[in-house]
């Protein structure tokens, strides 16, 4: 069966420690599906539950990408990055993952 990676976002509740307004969260999970956009549905069910079980809110944002490679897992994360930013939800996408210069195809 063909192989995703999704990649996902997060804007987790402030911190204590933290030094900017909002803490992100990009977290990349892996998918096996019949095409990329069951991935994707997939991947936001996830998102959803990762979302209410670690207290922090889904901003409704992924990106996907078929892998060369089959793997025998679904659901796995295998990447996870927290960076703090001073830019509200919608600004933070903008200037990190919809800067108009992405090869995509939008769904």
């Amino acid at each position: 069966m063909p192989s995703f990676s999704v990649r996902s976002v997060f804007l987790w509740k402030p911190r204590e420690d933290q030094l900017r307004r909002n803490l992100y969260e990009e977290r990349i999970t892996l998918w096996r599906a019949s095409d990329i956009d069951e991935a994707i549905l997939a991947s936001e069910g996830e998102a959803e539950t990762y979302a209410s079980d670690t207290d922090v809110k889904y901003l409704e944002f992924c990106q996907a990408y078929a892998l060369v490679e089959e793997v025998g897992v679904n659901g796995i994360e295998v990447f996870s990055l927290l960076r703090e930013s001073d830019l509200e939800p919608t600004q933070y996408l903008d200037a990190f993952f919809v800067t108009g210069g992405e090869h995509e195809r939008v769904a």
